[in-house]
């Protein structure tokens, strides 16, 4: 949505999800986005490039599960920061996972703390930290790193806000070494018991938002409404722009590999890139890294929220292999759809297949690739066709 990946996945798929990266022991951010987040990421794109690279973008309001409906890929549930808090503290109770909470006033962390150890006694809370309030470039980087370093925490949670939260997490990701790391906001509020959660009828009728607002009018009344007409207008231009039911039939919904010189090959895409496209070709998509590979875009006439979902999951999955992706003159309909979600910046593109093959690879790739794990099998069902807008 809006150019921000999402995973399709519910909460308790969250939290596999996030149980396989502690595993790993390699890094990952995860993102817990709202609409305020898709907001700021498209004036910011740095923050939308944070979200594009995210493992694991998860969907932290009912407005957002509302459009995915809209887009024609629904998302299964909102996954809220302030519902995969608490459960992941339980599970790291039960699994013996160190965690450390950084960031949020210094009473009300403590507080937060001090109410999770006497509700989960085995829980390992190894740490909290709440350092001075400053700027994102005045902050004092090395000393933070070194206290969660000396304190091993396989998870970390970050109250920063957004988007200092996810953009310090983004510059210190590798330095921290830290299995999982999520920007979790206003949730250390509800965790110290300052801020109250709506009641369940209201949380499943997707009204939280009106709750968190009676409680806070001052301070969120601007934003949200600021928030809503952007998100609105912008949602309804995507719709409008990429609504499947202007797909065409096509001569060809295949998709192939073809090998090319120099450990390359070509991705042929269908005529039509869309939802069903996409999972029908999803054998496709899971032997697509094992070269380095540009994807044939000069006969697709007609591509969804989710065929663009598509691409920057690729995208994201030649990273971390280490391998090389770039868009092969790209159609109109695919060159329309990627600027007006606001991405087309981070594709590399080449009208010429003699320029790409006798190009120089990028000496980037490989080491991103050492940063998160490969997404598990079957991870292609993440896509959701509001995406694009994972991760993020």
């Amino acid at each position: 949505m809006l150019g921000v990946p999402f995973a399709n996945v519910s909460l308790t798929q969250a939290l596999s999800r996030i149980e396989a990266m502690v595993a790993s022991r390699k890094p990952h951010q995860v993102v817990t986005a709202n609409v305020d987040f898709l907001v700021q990421a498209r004036r910011d794109q740095e923050l939308r490039r944070i979200f594009v690279d995210a493992s694991l973008v998860l969907c932290d309001g009912a407005p957002l599960v509302w459009a995915s409906r809209l887009l024609g890929n629904p998302l299964p549930e909102r996954v809220a920061g302030a519902d995969l808090t608490p459960r992941l503290i339980q599970a790291a109770a039960a699994k013996g996972w160190r965690v450390f909470f950084l960031g949020g006033a210094a009473d009300v962390a403590s507080e937060a703390v001090a109410m999770l150890r006497a509700k989960y006694p085995n829980a390992r809370i190894c740490g909290q930290y709440s350092p001075p309030f400053l700027p994102l470039a005045e902050m004092d980087h090395d000393d933070i790193i070194r206290r969660v370093r000396e304190a091993r925490p396989d998870i970390l949670f970050v109250s920063f806000g957004c988007p200092k939260a996810e953009k310090w997490i983004a510059q210190h990701a590798t330095a921290l070494g830290v299995p999982v790391m999520i920007g979790v906001g206003g949730t250390v509020d509800f965790l110290a018991g300052r801020l109250k959660r709506a009641p369940l009828w209201m949380q499943k009728a997707g009204l939280e938002w009106l709750f968190r607002l009676a409680q806070e009018p001052r301070r969120l009344a601007r934003r949200y409404a600021g928030d809503l007409w952007e998100f609105g207008w912008a949602m309804t231009g995507q719709w409008w722009r990429l609504r499947s039911y202007l797909r065409r039939n096509s001569g060809s919904d295949r998709a192939w590999l073809v090998l090319l010189e120099k450990e390359w090959q070509s991705i042929e895409m269908p005529d039509v890139l869309d939802s069903t496209t996409v999972v029908k070709n999803a054998a496709v998509w899971a032997r697509a890294t094992s070269r380095n590979s540009v994807i044939d875009l000069g006969d697709v006439r007609f591509i969804d929220s989710t065929g663009a979902g598509l691409l920057l999951w690729l995208r994201r999955k030649f990273t971390e292999a280490g391998r090389r992706l770039v868009l092969l003159t790209p159609s109109p309909a695919v060159s329309r759809a990627l600027r007006h979600l606001r991405v087309g910046e981070f594709f590399p593109t080449s009208d010429s297949l003699e320029e790409v093959l006798d190009s120089e690879p990028a000496s980037a790739s490989r080491e991103s690739a050492e940063l998160r794990e490969s997404p598990p099998a079957g991870a292609w069902r993440d896509l959701n066709p509001v995406i694009l807008p994972k991760g993020s």
